[in-house]
């Protein structure tokens, strides 16, 4: 079905040229205070280069502070009128081909079967509440490999299904072959099982959606046939650690006037961020297969940052992608410590940076390659602000040798020769703002607008409070990610693929080694440039204090924050509150006490091979094929190994051969049977 977007054009034409005027004319008005005081002595190929990099600094960071204060204005004056979420219906432009039926799935690779069932009842049982679930199917899309994980997978479903009498309506499968990851996974499932669906609602394994917001984004999606996609904004929660606590409050508070700017110049060419979103199957089956970009990872083969190409493909093919900003009861959970955000990162970074092949392709229009771009860039930004730094490290070094010094310890800001004292003075402030207007924006937003979320948050005083230590927090952090994000965008460049491993989203305090073997290095940074900078520009390392502090202390900061009972104690005196955590949504709670409720099972035996249930379950799921002669030698001769010399000589990849196999399997739980084995 062809189909033209039916927004006018003329809306997103004015949003935009409003918006990039704003961008365009701040970045102007700051390269030419930069340039005017550089050029009272003549331009130097250092005060070149810095002029270049602040120019793409101050792109990037008037493109985000814009994105807020549009956003704070249409919350401010009650929203905006053309949003997805208030736009009238539409008529279809012909009848559906598929019935009104939508498919809930959930992709896991060796993720905690507890976490995930617990979540997937949760959702399920929000959704019967209202009354409307007749019209959704769960599907459980499973890329584990871990053997042990795998079966006990298939357990949690088993009595998932019999909890809900969930038979025919809640599916699990387990892929023989991780081809293509997630995006493989996906497009495994919408080949085999998309005709039978006209939505499909994608989640990631620690995605949280209520019922209430399942049921509206079908509503949506019905009022408005020529829509592809609406995402939905996820609010991180339930996560204990200072860590995650401080980073939930920040997504709680600031994300409003992000998403909502963020809405008002995208329009109906908005992104998506992979999960938490509601898809139109026909035209994503159609339009977004995937090809294996050429040449090796980390720039070649498969495309891991799936997400954002596929929503270009979706508005290239005319189809509208939305960000319904007001849509709530979204939900997802954040790394529990600042290593493990890291190592996240990592793997966004690899995917994002790879966007560079892609932002040049033919056929994208504007709005994709700049959505490309500004993926690229969230990474990019890092080195860049590290390049920055150096140079002007170097430069104030020549200066001091040459000139009169700028910086003195006694003085707040540099000061500059008279000339240009106030242009340099008002670059400097005018970043500082954009960096930080958008934290009051948002108490501006709290104070005026939301006086019940203000009670949730805490009050006016401990709401404040968290703000400003939230600050403190990301001013000690920000150099530890700018040198972990730099490190990333050198690694990749240097063509190091980092694969696409499980994350860790258990609560657990670091040790000293861990920290150590994490930060040592940045520590060692931090300490080399502050004593380089104090011996040779010693007025130079006061105004540095921030980003070497952040450095220096990384260690004490990364195992502070990443406790669960300092966590716990900021919640006690109403600090970093958010209002799933003074008032909890109904999904929430559901799944709290699934968690409970599933914390004091025995797992001893349940969902290992020698439970003679979880054993026939797996046996009855296993594809029925007889193995070549070849590979039933192998399995005997693994078979021999792990009676001889124990379970822990095999991988996993040959544990999973072992349990793949239904003869085999039979012979493990009658041998682990046979023994009294639980393992």
């Amino acid at each position: 079905m062809a189909v033209h977007s039916p927004m006018p054009r003329r809306p997103r034409l004015f949003r935009r040229t409003v918006f990039l005027t704003l961008v365009t004319l701040t970045t102007f008005a700051a390269m030419f205070m930069i340039t005017s005081a550089f050029q009272q002595n003549g331009l130097t190929p250092q005060e070149l280069v810095l002029l270049l990099l602040y120019t793409l600094l101050i792109l990037w960071i008037s493109t985000s502070f814009w994105t807020a204060t549009i956003g704070f204005l249409v919350l401010l004056f009650g929203g905006d009128g053309q949003s997805i979420g208030r736009l009238p219906p539409t008529a279809s432009p012909e009848p559906e081909a598929t019935p009104l039926r939508t498919a809930i799935v959930m992709p896991i690779y060796n993720e905690d079967p507890q976490r995930v069932f617990s979540g997937l009842a949760a959702i399920w049982q929000s959704l019967l509440e209202t009354g409307r679930s007749e019209g959704f199917e769960l599907f459980i899309l499973s890329d584990t490999r871990d053997p042990e994980i795998w079966i006990q997978e298939e357990t949690r479903w088993y009595r998932l299904c019999e909890e809900f009498d969930g038979h025919g309506r809640i599916f699990y499968r387990n892929r023989e072959k991780n081809i293509a990851r997630k995006s493989g996974n996906i497009e495994e499932f919408c080949h085999r099982w998309g005709n039978r669906y006209r939505y499909m609602v994608v989640l990631d394994a620690d995605s949280l959606m209520s019922g209430e917001t399942l049921v509206r984004m079908v509503d949506l999606m019905e009022a408005h046939p020529n829509v592809a996609l609406i995402q939905s904004p996820p609010l991180p929660v339930n996560q204990k650690s200072l860590f995650a606590r401080i980073l939930q409050f920040a997504s709680s508070l600031y994300s409003d006037i992000f998403t909502a700017g963020s809405s008002y110049w995208q329009l109906a060419d908005s992104n998506y961020w992979g999960h938490n979103a509601i898809i139109r199957m026909q035209p994503f089956v159609k339009h977004c297969g995937l090809p294996r970009l050429p040449g090796r990872e980390p720039f070649g083969g498969e495309i891991l940052s799936h997400d954002f190409v596929e929503a270009a493909l979706l508005r290239e093919a005319g189809w509208e992608v939305w960000l319904a900003y007001e849509l709530a009861g979204s939900y997802e959970e954040l790394p529990p410590t600042l290593i493990d955000y890291a190592k996240r990162d990592r793997r966004w970074c690899q995917g994002n940076l790879q966007h560079v092949r892609m932002v040049f392709a033919r056929g994208l229009s504007g709005i994709s390659r700049l959505h490309l771009v500004m993926g690229i860039m969230s990474y990019l930004s890092s080195p860049l602000w590290l390049l920055f730094l150096l140079i002007t490290g170097f430069e104030a070094y020549i200066q001091s040798q040459t000139l009169p010094v700028y910086f003195f310890g006694d003085n707040i800001f540099p000061v500059w020769p008279e000339s240009y004292a106030v242009e340099m003075t008002t670059v400097l402030l005018v970043t500082l703002a954009m960096l930080f207007l958008p934290k009051l924006w948002s108490l501006v937003l709290l104070f005026t607008r939301n006086r019940r979320k203000l009670k949730a948050f805490g009050g006016v005083f401990r709401v404040t409070l968290s703000v400003l230590f939230e600050s403190v927090f990301s001013i000690f952090t920000a150099p530890v990610l700018m040198l972990y994000q730099s490190k990333f965008v050198i690694s990749i460049l240097a063509r190091k693929s980092v694969g696409w491993p499980p994350q860790q989203r258990d609560a657990h305090g670091l040790s000293f080694k861990e920290a150590f073997l994490a930060h040592g290095g940045q520590t060692l940074v931090g300490i080399v440039a502050g004593a380089l900078s104090y011996y040779y520009v010693p007025s130079f390392f006061w105004w540095f204090t921030p980003v070497l502090a952040g450095l220096v202390f990384a260690i004490p900061t990364s195992m502070i924050s990443s406790s669960a009972g300092l966590g716990l104690l900021a919640r006690r005196l109403g600090l970093f509150l958010t209002p799933e955590e003074s008032r909890a949504p109904r999904v929430i709670e559901l799944l709290h006490r699934n968690l409970e409720r599933d914390s004091g099972v025995e797992e001893s035996s349940y969902g290992k091979i020698v439970d003679p249930a979880a054993c026939a379950l797996h046996a009855a799921l296993l594809p029925q094929r007889l193995p070549k002669k070849r590979l039933r030698h192998q399995l005997h001769a693994l078979m021999y190994q792990l009676v001889e010399e124990g379970p822990e000589t095999l991988s996993s990849a040959e544990k999973r051969s072992l349990v793949s196999d239904p003869d085999t399997l039979m012979r493990l739980h009658t041998l682990a049977w046979s023994r009294g084995e639980s393992h």
